[in-house]
C-alpha cells in the first residue's frame, strides 16, 4: 500500500481509551489533532482510540463527537488518516463510523509505506497469547449484534467496570505506576522476529502494551510502540530523512520524553 507524502513527518498514536480517561485528556488530544493538521503528513491511530468503540447504524452517541469532528477536518483538509482496530474498538464494532468520516481502515498486520519506510502495522493484541474464545468473540457477528442491541447509556454505565483501564487509572491516582505491562515483552519479541523473517521491512509499529518503545533491532530497522495517553502521552514521529522518534505531547507541542 502506498503511504502519504513525506514532506512532513508521519505521526502514530495509540491507546487513548477515550471514555475511560479524564475529560482533560480528550481535550488535550483535540489540541494534538489541531497541531497535527499543521505539522504532519499523515496520522495513524493504532487501535484503542475508544475504551469501548461500538458504533450504531442510526444513532450517534453524544460522547467524543468533537474528536470525530477533528478527524473529519483533517481528512477534508487532505491529510491521510488511518485507523487500526484495537481490542477495545475493533473494526467490526464501529469501523464504519470512522470510514464515513473518510478515515482509511487498516486490517491488523497491514504492511504499507510510511514516510518512505516499509512498515508492518499491528495493534499488538494478536501478538499476545490469549484464549482462542477471547480472541474470536469480539469478531463474532452475533456478539457484535448483541452489543449493538444494548442502549448506549447502559454501555456507558457498565464499561468502566469491565476493563483493566479503570484499574490502571486508580493506580495512577494513588501515586503508583500503571501496573505491570504484561504484553510488552510478547509484542517486542514478536516484532523482532517479524523483522528477522522479512528483510524488506524497515519498521514494525505496535501499541496495546501501553509501554512506549523505540528499539533499533538492526541498523536502520526498528520496533516502535506509541505507548498510551493514560500515563505517557506519547506518539511516534516517522520521517524519511531521520530515524524514527518517540515524542511526548506537552499540551501544545511534542518533545523528547525524559
Amino acid at each position: 500500500m502506498k503511504g502519504p507524502p513525506v514532506s512532513k513527518p508521519f505521526l502514530v498514536v495509540s491507546d487513548l481509551h477515550l471514555g475511560a480517561v479524564p475529560d482533560s485528556t480528550e481535550a488535550s488530544f483535540r489540541r494534538f489533532l489541531d497541531w497535527t493538521g499543521e505539522s504532519a503528513s499523515g496520522l495513524l491511530i493504532n487501535g484503542d482510540l475508544f475504551e469501548f468503540g461500538i458504533a450504531y447504524q442510526s444513532v450517534v452517541p453524544t460522547k467524543h463527537y468533537r474528536v470525530l469532528a477533528k478527524l473529519a477536518d483533517l481528512v477534508e483538509a487532505g491529510m491521510p488518516v488511518y485507523f487500526t482496530g484495537g481490542n477495545h474498538d475493533r473494526l467490526e464494532w464501529g469501523g464504519h463510523a470512522l470510514a464515513d468520516l473518510g478515515v482509511t481502515l487498516l486490517e491488523d498486520r497491514t504492511v504499507m509505506d510510511l514516510a518512505g519506510r516499509r512498515t508492518l502495522i499491528t495493534h499488538g493484541e494478536t501478538a499476545c497469547q490469549r484464549p482462542p474464545i477471547e480472541q474470536g468473540l469480539g469478531r463474532n457477528r452475533f456478539f457484535v449484534a448483541l452489543m449493538r442491541s444494548i442502549h448506549p447509556d447502559w454501555i456507558a454505565r457498565i464499561q468502566p467496570y469491565t476493563t483493566s483501564t479503570r484499574r490502571q487509572l486508580e493506580r495512577l491516582a494513588a501515586g503508583l505506576d500503571g501496573g505491570p505491562k504484561t504484553h510488552a515483552v510478547e509484542i517486542e519479541t514478536w516484532a523482532q522476529e517479524a523483522l528477522r523473517k522479512d528483510p524488506s521491512l524497515d519498521l514494525v509499529v505496535a501499541g496495546h502494551s501501553h509501554l512506549p518503545a523505540e528499539v533499533e533491532v538492526e541498523p536502520g530497522r526498528y520496533y516502535l510502540n506509541a505507548g498510551d495517553w493514560i500515563s505517557h502521552f506519547t506518539y511516534l514521529e516517522i520521517a524519511a530523512a531521520s530515524p524514527p522518534f518517540l515524542r511526548e505531547w506537552t499540551g501544545t507541542s511534542g518533545s523528547v520524553p525524559p
